[in-house]
């Protein structure tokens, strides 16, 4: 499978396009853990996102849900019903891909799996007992929170459409599941920002949820990846001296080939945030993304 890399130009801009779902069928019975041939890091690091991102799309859904009758902008109201169709079924493509076929690989997910439903249930999602102007308080910092958070899914998104990801043989049917993911991510990137705007903007409100969007992402990923190669007998029977000397050589060879995103591409993507008059659209490109769901397999397999 090779990557749709259309970019917009006056012949290929979609102009504003109309969010929906897709119907998606991706068959993952002959994938193999190592869906990326002999690059278990990035295999695995790209993984632990079938683990992470069930629970959290299902808070986007949840706040986003709470956040809808109080929109009184029809236009953001039908952009926020599309987002709001497209992450419950990125949440369902996901948790297939992590009871069908990661179950099935030898990995047990449920002790992470735990711990991601009681951070977006009970630690993001809405208090009890809250004064009306409070819960309204707190539903618009966990917009912003989502904002910022949406901020690296549509980095990843982009990134995903342009990867080395089938150069390098990886599994079409994984990869197909991601770049169709990383491609919606794309194509709804202003949704969540713009949505956490009409309830008030701030420098103080965007500062303070990115500074917490990027460590508490990166704390999650790096202790699912843990969590997974803990049972997977690649990284297993490894002392914990060469396991770490494995992850860091092969992170710097992998993100260099583009197979993982490197760590100054996600500081810039970072600092552009705050650039004054930044928006979301400046991120990826959305005849890239429409052209790549047009032909997605996995998406024409299921229409």
């Amino acid at each position: 499978m090779t990557n749709t890399r259309t970019r917009t130009s006056d012949d290929t801009d979609p102009g504003d396009v109309e969010l929906h779902a897709r119907n998606v069928d991706f068959d993952l019975s002959a994938s193999p853990l190592h869906w990326i041939p002999n690059h278990p890091v990035s295999s695995n690091m790209i993984t632990v996102l079938n683990l992470l991102l069930p629970e959290g799309e299902r808070w986007f859904v949840q706040t986003f849900n709470e956040a809808l009758p109080l929109v009184k902008d029809e236009k953001l109201a039908t952009d926020m019903r599309g987002f709001v169709g497209q992450e419950a079924m990125h949440a369902e493509a996901h948790d297939k891909a992590v009871h069908e076929w990661l179950t099935g690989r030898g990995i047990d997910p449920s002790g992470y799996l735990t711990q991601m439903e009681w951070i977006f249930r009970r630690v993001l999602g809405p208090r009890k007992g809250q004064t009306p102007e409070a819960a309204q308080k707190h539903l618009v910092e966990r917009l912003w929170l989502i904002a910022a958070i949406e901020h690296y899914t549509a980095f990843l998104g982009d990134f995903a459409l342009n990867c080395t990801w089938s150069e390098n043989g990886a599994d079409p049917n994984m990869a197909d599941m991601f770049i169709w993911h990383g491609a919606e991510e794309v194509e709804h990137r202003s949704v969540a920002h713009e949505v956490a705007a009409y309830f008030g903007d701030s420098p103080l409100r965007r500062g303070r949820a990115m500074s917490l969007a990027l460590p508490f992402l990166m704390i999650l990923l790096v202790r699912g990846f843990r969590y997974v190669n803990s049972q997977d007998p690649t990284f297993s029977q490894m002392t914990v001296r060469a396991r770490y000397r494995r992850y860091v050589r092969d992170y710097f060879a992998e993100s260099r080939s583009g197979m993982f995103p490197k760590i100054g591409r996600i500081v810039v993507s970072t600092a552009t945030y705050f650039r004054p008059g930044f928006h979301p659209s400046e991120i990826g490109d959305t005849a890239q993304a429409v052209a790549y769901l047009a032909t997605s397999p996995g998406a024409r397999r299921a229409g």
